[in-house]
């Protein structure tokens, strides 16, 4: 499989709570910053992405935010969350000592090592969303075979970013706009 990393991000790189105030790290007020934003097109090409999983890679924050919502979406016309609900789920995590959602699974202590063994499946994509931390470690093994980056017309001055002062140098290609 092909690991896709996809995130929402401002114009100044942060990644951090696009979707709620739920993560206040390092005392971050911005939580839900793409709320005003969400729109039909940008719906639409997340519901696009969805449906070329094969299976998903989470890190805790972002695994424990989803759990909290798409288990209970249970219309089979809503693909993100059969996609979600259906697919096998990884999780990368050091602090949770089980998951519980349908198919998912606790990866063990060499994340790196581990991501290397789950992208030898078969399947079309291996699919990380959001999950900051767990995208830092990605980066450092070159594990990412594809960002697929949604920037927002607006900056924030702090927070997390995708691409921080101490990811290594790198070259990428530009597949699309």
């Amino acid at each position: 499989m092909r690991l896709t990393l996809h995130t929402f991000l401002t114009l100044d790189g942060v990644m951090q709570a696009p979707g709620g105030p739920d993560d206040l790290d390092d005392g971050f007020v911005h939580g839900g910053w793409q709320a005003p934003y969400r729109d039909e097109e940008g719906g639409a090409a997340v519901v696009d992405t969805f449906g070329h999983a094969s299976a998903f890679l989470l890190g805790r924050k972002t695994y424990q935010h989803f759990t909290s919502f798409w288990p209970s979406v249970t219309d089979p016309a809503n693909t993100i969350a059969s996609k979600l609900n259906a697919l096998p789920k990884y999780v990368a995590s050091t602090t949770l000592g089980s998951v519980d959602w349908h198919n998912s699974t606790l990866l063990g202590g060499d994340v790196a090592a581990e991501v290397a063994k789950l992208k030898e499946l078969p399947g079309n994509e291996l699919q990380v969303h959001g999950s900051g931390d767990l995208a830092q470690t990605l980066m450092e093994h070159d594990l990412v075979d594809e960002y697929r980056l949604y920037y927002f017309p607006l900056h924030l001055g702090s927070g997390k970013k995708l691409f921080r002062d101490v990811t290594r140098p790198a070259v990428m290609r530009l597949i699309s706009t």
